[in-house]
């Protein structure tokens, strides 16, 4: 079993291996035999961790951060001045945590690419959580699509406060147009984690869908994203 860099495994002339050592090769050891639906959340981030601190026992920070923002999904995307409160979560650590958010987000706007957006709903949802579901402030994004309904653009608009952001319906309808966009489909997250959609959602949805229906632009959807689940004023029959 190797030893890990700046860890020494307990030989004769060697300093005795950290107590972590061989807790970090059987937790890896597990994830390879049994995949990450038999970790924890903090185990998994204890997972990610291991690179960034080489040097020390994790578990604890892990444990820290899920107590701290609830679950492990909430902590990689965590704003990185609340992480920087965390004690003893330096750059190099937040970095991880941010690379595996960003890896989540590529790997889902991959797939959403691959096939007609409407015939992979629970993929477009899937993307739409990652990408927006734990940001802290409100997000306008945008997915144009061509006549088969696949993916041209996926554009964030605007990105507001807590519990609003500023959507322009004409500058809307005029970056479909420039697309040659036959479809949108408009999200926002609530960062509140409710995605109940407000009266003030609602109308605005009916606004863009009033003005791109003439112009041959279809709204097919408007979904709201939070950390609580998501909801389609669609499938709400709210336009």
């Amino acid at each position: 079993m190797p030893a890990e860099s700046g860890e020494r495994l307990h030989q004769p002339g060697f300093a005795e291996a950290p107590h972590y050592h061989g807790h970090r090769e059987r937790l890896r050891e597990r994830f390879r035999e049994a995949g990450a639906d038999a970790l924890s959340d903090y185990e998994l981030l204890e997972l990610v961790l291991f690179r960034a601190l080489p040097r020390r026992d994790v578990k604890p920070l892990a444990k820290a951060l899920i107590a701290r923002f609830g679950s492990f999904a909430e902590a990689i995307h965590a704003p990185d001045a609340r992480l920087r409160e965390v004690s003893g979560l330096g750059e190099a650590a937040i970095t991880e945590l941010k690379l595996v958010a960003a890896a989540a987000a590529r790997v889902t706007k991959g797939q959403v690419k691959q096939r007609p957006v409407l015939s992979s709903w629970s993929v477009v949802i899937d993307y739409c959580r990652t990408t927006m579901a734990f940001a802290d402030k409100e997000q306008f994004r945008i997915l144009f699509l061509d006549k088969r309904n696949q993916l041209i653009a996926d554009e964030l608009q605007q990105v507001g406060t807590v519990d609003h952001t500023p959507v322009y319906p004409r500058e809307i309808v005029k970056r479909a147009l420039e697309l040659s966009a036959t479809a949108v489909i408009l999200v926002h997250n609530h960062p509140s984690g409710d995605p109940t959609p407000s009266q003030a959602d609602i109308q605005m949805t009916k606004q863009i869908a009033a003005i791109a229906d003439p112009l041959g632009v279809a709204v097919h959807d408007h979904i709201i994203v939070g950390k609580n689940g998501h909801a389609s004023l669609k499938g709400m029959k709210l336009f």
